[in-house]
């Protein structure tokens, strides 16, 4: 069953890119954004990920963390960041193991084509662990800014 408002964060322990680890137990205490997105360095992804960072500081001034995750490993990250100044950590989760826990890997079609996929989605994490908010199948474009107002 996908997470919902209400659940428990899942326990993980995974890698970031630049060689750091995240862990659910680092949560605790604070409001975390975090947000799965399918590949680094397409055209989506790199649109949200520019509008995060860009309004990374009014997140910060609220307390929250961003963090962004997707199956793709570290060096992959590292390379993302870089290109487009990404002001936040990329969580690497190459078994997809919280892709799964939060029920954001599912099936996707393109052109008729069906494939296992990352679903755009962001999760707003309270100070407790618990889900406060929970957006499915999101867009893109301006998505950031909706997360900020629901702040």
């Amino acid at each position: 069953m996908p997470v919902a408002a209400g659940d428990t964060l899942p326990a993980f322990d995974l890698a970031t890119g630049g060689g750091g680890r995240l862990r659910s137990a680092d949560l605790k205490g604070k409001r975390t954004v975090l947000y799965f997105y399918p590949k680094d360095d397409t055209t989506g992804c790199t649109l949200e990920a520019r509008e995060f960072t860009r309004l990374l500081p009014q997140f910060r001034k609220k307390g929250v963390d961003v963090y962004g995750v997707s199956s793709d490993g570290e060096k992959s990250h590292d390379r993302f960041t870089a290109k487009c100044d990404i002001g936040f950590p990329l969580v690497s989760d190459p078994d997809r193991s919280l892709c799964e826990a939060f029920g954001v890997w599912v099936e996707k079609s393109m052109y008729g084509r069906k494939y296992m996929g990352v679903e755009r989605s962001t999760f707003l994490v309270g100070a407790d662990g618990r889900v406060e908010k929970a957006w499915r199948k999101v867009k893109p474009s301006g998505h950031a800014a909706e997360v900020l107002a629901a702040l």
